[in-house]
């Protein structure tokens, strides 16, 4: 269960993959795109998950209908705005709200800097209006190469005040990390954190390369790090944390199940990870939902999920005073 006397909070939430129903119908109805259903219970089977181990191609092609509607600045200020809301109305005290700009664009060839503006005006606008803590972490999608993403990052440094870091995303199997080790020299140049999406579907490696030629003081998902002792040790001594996605590592059958996932290892490994939603609008699940239900069901104590809590907190892009702030707010 969740520690009501402490701050919730998610790390790992992809804003472009947490649009609402209603509001993929409300866009698509308002600029003509043809939808397979009208009705929220009717799209929903469209767009979220009901399959509980589909695998990662068939999670991948639910945003299908989400970056459909992504049809102008407007739509996806929108987006985002509503992210921060929904973050607020889940009960969450801090949201890292991440965002591939060039993803969000392709579908409807918007120009990328407009994608970002829109982004970081809608959660900016949504933090003040609704007193809600958020952060915004900026992506580098691999998939699309080496130079979609020196322009995707290069929309993001334009406003790099609204970020706290950066993240590789995207095909980590046909797209190695070695292949953007100069795009993360540019992020630590701008004074950002790096982050990688890693060891989901290559092996350790490719964390060790995350790590160590990227720079990166977290990783996103990170179960290959379980088949490699030497790293976990590492990822311990260098305080690297682990940005853990159960539900979705369930769903694109990353594991095979929750009781298979690793994460209770690297509890136990002495390594710091946390829990968070990843795409909630796809996997149809809430944070609540990752601590009551998909935590003990990966056979962790209440103690360990006490301690994924805190780490959240430990592992967060804020200042020591602002962790503190947090803190303080649930003394009162």
């Amino acid at each position: 269960m969740i520690d009501p006397q402490f701050p919730l909070i998610d790390l790992h939430r992809h804003l472009d993959g947490n649009v609402r129903l209603e509001t993929i119908i409300d866009l698509a109805r308002q600029y003509d795109i043809q939808l397979p259903a009208w009705e929220v219970d009717e799209l929903r089977p469209h767009v979220q998950v009901t399959d509980p181990t589909m695998g990662i191609m068939a999670f991948i092609s639910r945003f299908k209908w989400m970056t459909a509607v992504m049809v102008n600045a407007d739509a996806c200020r929108r987006i985002a705005f509503e992210n921060v809301q929904d973050a607020k109305d889940e009960g969450l005290d801090y949201v890292e709200l991440r965002f591939s700009p060039w993803f969000m664009a392709e579908t409807h060839q918007l120009a990328v800097e407009s994608v970002v503006d829109a982004v970081c005006d809608g959660a900016t606008s949504g933090s003040s209006e609704l007193g809600m803590r958020v952060n915004l972490i900026g992506i580098i999608s691999r998939t699309y190469g080496v130079e979609t993403a020196w322009n995707e990052l290069g929309a993001l440094l334009r406003q790099k005040e609204y970020l706290v870091a950066i993240d590789l995303a995207g095909d980590e199997i046909n797209q190695s990390g070695d292949l953007f080790v100069d795009h993360f020299t540019s992020v630590r140049t701008a004074g950002l954190n790096c982050i990688a999406h890693a060891g989901e579907s290559a092996g350790p490696e490719s964390i060790w390369q995350a790590i160590i030629e990227l720079g990166a003081q977290r990783i996103g998902h990170a179960v290959k790090a379980v088949e490699d002792r030497s790293l976990m040790d590492y990822m311990v001594e260098k305080a690297i944390g682990i940005e853990t996605n159960l539900t979705s590592n369930v769903q694109t059958s990353t594991v095979q199940d929750y009781k298979s996932h690793p994460v209770k290892v690297f509890l136990e490994a002495g390594v710091m990870t946390n829990l968070n939603t990843d795409d909630p609008g796809i996997s149809g699940i809430d944070l609540r939902h990752e601590y009551e239900v998909a935590a003990p069901a990966a056979g962790l104590t209440q103690s360990q999920i006490n301690q994924l809590q805190k780490n959240a907190l430990d592992m967060a892009f804020l200042s020591e005073e602002e962790k503190d702030e947090l803190i303080r707010s649930y003394e009162n």
